[in-house]
């Protein structure tokens, strides 16, 4: 290869965000850190970080969720099992505006996990939070009566491909299970599906679709009461990934 000179170029850099949602009462939510540090200083923004120079992508961000979550990623082909999520490649953000700092590309991940507790804040993050994403897609007035300031960065349009991309593969595959405890109801289920969509679905004709599909959900051999009545049966995770025919999210 013929020599070339490095500093030709500007400067560039790589950056992973992550879009890490759950589900905390009945509402779908996503984890923010307020930047303690310029650019956006103050504002919310997702989680994520530079990406170091002895890491490939996915490395980068799987070191980003366990530092902001305590969370390990699991193999997205297997069935999540004990304290770990869901993680995948999202898309990529290159705009040359995007961050006033230098040139940065961002490639975002998303990441689902059950019902996470309050998170802790680490790195250049002062607080964070768990905030329902319609409040953080649609930023109304604050406490005082004054406009919320969007997310920092590009990131409301990043969180808002990140919610699209669970709400429309939960309608074909097995990505609503990685919001479920390893054993959970129908109804617990459900319950995942009506916060991602944001709509009500009939519970019969919900239990019908996700237990008539073979191997989509497996009985564990135990039942809970912990939804309060009657026992319910509990089930995990069974080895298809695939709903067909898939379950069509309703017109809103």
């Amino acid at each position: 290869m013929p020599p070339y000179d490095p500093s030709t170029f500007p400067p560039f850099a790589v950056t992973v965000d992550l879009v890490v949602l759950t589900v905390r009462r009945h509402a779908l939510c996503a984890l923010v850190v307020r930047r303690g540090e310029a650019p956006f200083q103050g504002r919310w923004a997702l989680p994520g970080g530079f990406v170091r120079a002895d890491e490939d992508l996915g490395s980068a961000a799987a070191r980003e969720l366990v530092e902001e979550t305590g969370l390990s990623a699991h193999d997205p082909a297997k069935p999540s099992l004990g304290n770990g999520a869901h993680l995948e490649q999202l898309a990529t953000y290159g705009d040359p505006a995007r961050d006033p700092r230098m040139r940065v590309v961002s490639v975002a991940h998303l990441a689902l996990a059950p019902d996470l507790p309050a998170p802790r804040a680490g790195g250049d993050a002062n607080s964070a939070r768990w905030a329902p994403v319609e409040d953080l897609l649609h930023p109304g007035a604050g406490r005082e009566g004054e406009q919320a300031a969007p997310l920092a960065f590009d990131h409301a349009q990043i969180l808002a491909d990140g919610v699209e991309r669970a709400r429309s593969k939960i309608e074909y595959s097995s990505l609503a299970t990685a919001f479920c405890p390893p054993e959970f109801t129908v109804g617990e289920l459900r319950r995942v599906y009506e916060a991602v969509w944001g709509v009500v679905l009939d519970p019969r004709n919900f239990h019908r679709k996700v237990t008539g599909t073979p191997g989509f959900l497996v009985p564990s051999g135990g039942t809970t009461t912990r939804q309060g009545g009657r026992p319910a049966q509990l089930f995990r995770a069974g080895a298809a990934t695939v709903l067909n025919p898939p379950m069509l999210r309703p017109e809103v």
